[in-house]
């Protein structure tokens, strides 16, 4: 059962194609992620080592073992660099999609570049990809000192609003955003609904 939905995902504003919330009003504001992660995000969070390493077995049985080690640290279970908060500003961001979540569905995906943007919200940051046909957007709280935390929701083909996180189930986005090299970080994404068994995010800032 999840919690109720104490979160409503904020307007980028600085970027006008970023889909807007249905509700531009955050319930209850805090930096605490676990004071409005649902369950099954939680869940899906603590389990994010276990889906990456079941996906990246899957993938290489498949014959995407060249594919996996050409991107070095981004897919590297145990690698993370710590450090600072990833910086606000304009990113290239590449969706790769590891392990069939349906019998039939593809265990290795890797997408072109696409344009992302984090910015200050309040206390906290906002993540919003611009374009593609699935459009994470959402928050990113401090967590660890080598991690931050995203939720958010998933905005989907012409869809112009974003919807409230914790209101739809299948809609709902967890992630771990890691620093993996020096202009480099990834979106750890685990059992998304749709797809596959995890979804990484890269981000390089643009230069």
């Amino acid at each position: 059962m999840k919690r109720p939905a104490l979160l409503a995902l904020l307007a980028l504003s600085a970027c006008s194609t970023a889909p807007r919330p249905a509700t531009p009003v955050i319930i209850q504001h805090t930096t605490d992620w676990r004071m409005v992660v649902t369950s099954d995000d939680r869940e899906r969070l603590r389990g994010w080592r276990q889906s990456l390493i079941e996906a990246l077995a899957e993938a290489r049985a498949a014959g995407h073992g060249a594919e996996i080690d050409a991107e070095g640290a981004l897919l590297t279970p145990d690698l993370t660099l710590g450090g600072t908060p990833i910086p606000n500003g304009a990113y290239r961001c590449r969706v790769v999609k590891i392990g069939a979540k349906n019998q039939g569905g593809l265990p290795y995906v890797a997408y072109p570049a696409f344009n992302c943007r984090i910015q200050p919200e309040r206390a906290l940051q906002g993540f919003a990809k611009l374009d593609g046909s699935q459009r994470p957007i959402g928050l990113l709280f401090p967590a660890e000192a080598s991690r931050q935390v995203f939720l958010g929701t998933l905005v989907l083909g012409d869809e112009s609003r974003a919807m409230q996180y914790g209101r739809d189930l299948d809609r709902d986005l967890a992630a771990w955003v890691e620093r993996v090299d020096q202009r480099r970080w990834r979106m750890l994404f685990p059992r998304p609904h749709f797809e596959s068994k995890i979804d990484v995010i890269e981000l390089v800032p643009v230069p």
